[in-house]
């Protein structure tokens, strides 16, 4: 009976061996499985935060692109009105040259008629004791800067002077 015990304990052992075996690898079965639910869960969240900062990327590019087209159009607009103030700048500049022009031409006449009062004062002396019959009070023909004070330039602005 001792050959049968033997046998007996060394089928269990086997039994208990496999049973053990199946266990085991039930166990490995097991871990790995959680390991892949845990995998995909990991990537399943890696993911999800890939696409919320792609989201946010884009988000960020979108209003980049705003910003950018606001600025263009300020720069458009700044550009325009730099080129308009340029042109009536340009304007202005010729009207003062103009006026400059005009004054100095007056301020000419004025100081040749200043210059020339002693020769017209002259003349009509002249005329006077020459020719009586002619007597007329020509002072006012003469000259007619008389009732201004020719000594004082004129002055000219420009908002005088409206187109």
């Amino acid at each position: 009976m001792a050959t049968s015990s033997t046998g007996a304990s060394s089928a269990s052992s086997t039994l208990r061996s496999s049973s053990s075996e199946e266990d085991f690898q039930q166990i490995l079965d097991e871990r790995k499985r959680k390991r892949m639910l845990s995998n995909r869960e990991s990537a399943r969240r890696s993911r999800m935060r890939k696409q919320k900062h792609l989201d946010d990327l884009m988000g960020q590019v979108s209003q980049l692109t705003k910003d950018n087209n606001q600025i263009l159009t300020s720069m458009n607009i700044t550009t325009q009105l730099y080129l308009n103030v340029e042109a009536e700048n340009s304007v202005l500049r010729a009207q003062m040259i103009e006026l400059s022009t005009r004054l100095q031409s007056l301020n000419e006449i004025i100081d040749f008629i200043n210059s020339s009062n002693g020769v017209f004062e002259n003349d009509h002396n002249f005329d006077q004791t020459t020719h009586h019959h002619h007597q007329i009070n020509d002072d006012t023909f003469m000259n007619p800067w008389s009732s201004f004070s020719i000594n004082q330039p004129i002055m000219a602005s420009a908002d005088m002077i409206t187109y």
